[in-house]
């Protein structure tokens, strides 16, 4: 095949390519296809009438993901969730997606209240004057489409906001930290978890946290932004169905 067939191809494949990562991985991060089932190249390009290139690439990328084991004699091996890189977005995108959503919510929240209130801190010595615009832009495009808060407009300001703090730390290892914010934050918008309107105290404590961090206040940005994260938090708790648990991992196939 000469060069430009095979960009061609590749090309063509990627879209491809990524709906059936998204279907496999949901699958597999949902139970319906349980730990330690056997599956194939040959089986994914089957179910899902794709070229057995797109099935590897995908097998690739769920091993990479700690999803599957992949060995010579045995196959592919659907791995325990203990072995799944559990902060990639893409699995906690599958993983919102599914029936262990309320759990996941729960551990992300528990997460964000140790990374965020820092980052906040950070921030109000870090944030550069481009960061502390970036951040009240963000609070006011949050609270002019605050009548709309389960709509994307709202949710592109949520990121924003989030996202630059993270980045106004200054420690890029807490900035990694946004991509997964971000899936948090777009879970709830995609799963109607937000409210139609936004509570009227996260907005407040939103634009309390731009201050601050252009204030300098280290305090008050911390706290301000810890009650944010127990907010959310509770609001997810709230719409949690009464008796939820989380639904384990059952029998399943490809």
């Amino acid at each position: 095949m000469c060069d430009t067939e095979a960009m061609v191809e590749s090309a063509e494949s990627l879209p491809l390519h990524e709906s059936v990562l998204d279907r496999l991985g949901s699958d597999i991060a949902s139970g319906a296809i349980a730990p330690g089932a056997r599956i194939s190249s040959d089986e994914i390009a089957t179910r899902f009438e794709v070229s057995r290139t797109v099935a590897r690439e995908v097998v690739r990328v769920l091993e990479s993901l700690g999803m599957v084991g992949v060995r010579r004699r045995a196959g592919i091996t659907v791995l325990d969730p203990a072995h799944w890189n559990a902060l990639d977005p893409k699995l906690i995108r599958w993983q919102l997606a599914g029936p262990n959503r309320f759990p996941q919510l729960a551990w992300l929240a528990e997460l964000r209240s140790g990374i965020e209130p820092l980052a906040a801190r950070l921030a109000a010595a870090n944030a550069t004057p481009d960061q502390c615009a970036t951040l009240t832009a963000a609070v006011m495009g949050m609270s002019a489409t605050a009548r709309a808060a389960n709509t994307a407009a709202y949710l592109e300001h949520d990121v924003t906001f989030h996202a630059t703090l993270l980045a106004a730390s200054g420690n890029p290892l807490l900035a990694v930290f946004a991509p997964i914010v971000r899936e948090v934050l777009t879970g709830r918008t995609e799963h109607e978890l937000m409210p139609a309107q936004a509570n009227p105290r996260a907005l407040q404590l939103h634009a309390a946290i731009a201050a601050a961090i252009q204030g300098g206040d280290a305090a008050a940005a911390e706290a301000a932004m810890r009650e944010i994260v127990a907010e959310s938090a509770t609001a997810i708790a709230c719409l949690q169905p009464s008796g939820h648990d989380q639904v384990p991992l059952g029998p399943g196939t490809l």
